[in-house]
């Protein structure tokens, strides 16, 4: 493919923040994850597991009716599949076991993602990220929404740096008559060995595009993790994270657990992505 076909790609997923336009209630804790630019390789699948348990959340009276996150542990199952040299689609089966409560299905959720190739050699890391699906009422009560994520990142040494703008909107619910919120992802990361990264993670709800929330009204949670590399097949992200705000949960621990499958070449080959 050309890089003006691609180019024109890019533009039109960009666009479409327009043709589909919430206030997150709260930072949704089933995947906690700043995206990298990097797409899974060609004929590659990415299994992942995420898991994340609220030690200190929304005991009783939760927003819009959603079940208490207090001692909630959500597991996301992903699934992604590079079908080319700048482009995947992922799958997500979001669960949850609330305090108290069993085994609970909440979701699936699917995300087609571009990225830049790197032979236009622009000087930093440029991907695209969709996601449209749905989750029960009962843990978001805009039960459609669609997400618009640009990914910019960048590795400089040691230091590893990666930016999410990241746009939400309701499709359905009590919110989908309200403009894209915003809420913005921030991973900087440092290698303090070859296989040991450590990081800073930022995640924020800050309002819609139109209006900033007051700040008791937004989140803004800061994550301490750790990447370890086992290799190429493998990915492991584990971190621990709080609400510097009124808003969000207070107290979560997160995992991430990813394998990957086929194509051989292409992961001997390409190596270096951060989870």
């Amino acid at each position: 493919m050309s890089s003006s076909t691609l180019a024109r790609l890019l533009a039109a997923t960009t666009l479409l923040t327009a043709g589909v336009a919430v206030t997150a209630h709260a930072q949704e804790n089933y995947e906690i994850q700043v995206y990298p630019s990097e797409t899974v390789p060609r004929g590659v699948t990415m299994f992942e597991l995420h898991s994340n348990f609220t030690r200190l959340g929304c005991r009783f009276a939760c927003p819009d009716g959603m079940l208490p996150t207090n001692h909630a542990l959500h597991e996301t199952v992903e699934i992604t599949h590079g079908f080319n040299d700048w482009s995947e689609l992922g799958f997500y089966w979001f669960n949850a076991v609330p305090a108290g409560r069993g085994y609970q299905w909440v979701g699936t959720h699917l995300r087609p993602r571009f990225r830049v190739p790197e032979s236009w050699g622009w000087p930093v890391g440029v991907s695209v990220s969709q996601e449209v699906g749905y989750a029960r009422a009962q843990f978001s009560p805009d039960t459609w929404t669609y997400e618009l994520r640009p990914i910019i990142d960048k590795q400089m040494g040691p230091w590893y740096a990666s930016i999410n703008p990241v746009l939400g909107k309701s499709l359905r619910g009590p919110n989908s008559s309200q403009p894209f919120d915003f809420t913005p992802n921030v991973d900087l990361g440092y290698d303090v060995t070859s296989r040991i990264n450590l990081s800073v993670e930022y995640y924020g709800a800050t309002g819609t595009i139109k209006r900033l929330d007051p700040l008791n009204e937004q989140e803004h949670q800061l994550f301490l993790a750790t990447n370890l590399d086992f290799g190429p097949d493998w990915e492991f992200n584990f971190g621990y994270g709080t609400a510097l705000t009124a808003g969000g949960d207070k107290s979560i621990v997160k995992m991430i657990l990813g394998r990957r499958v086929g194509g051989r070449k292409s992961l001997a080959q390409d190596s270096s992505g951060k989870p």
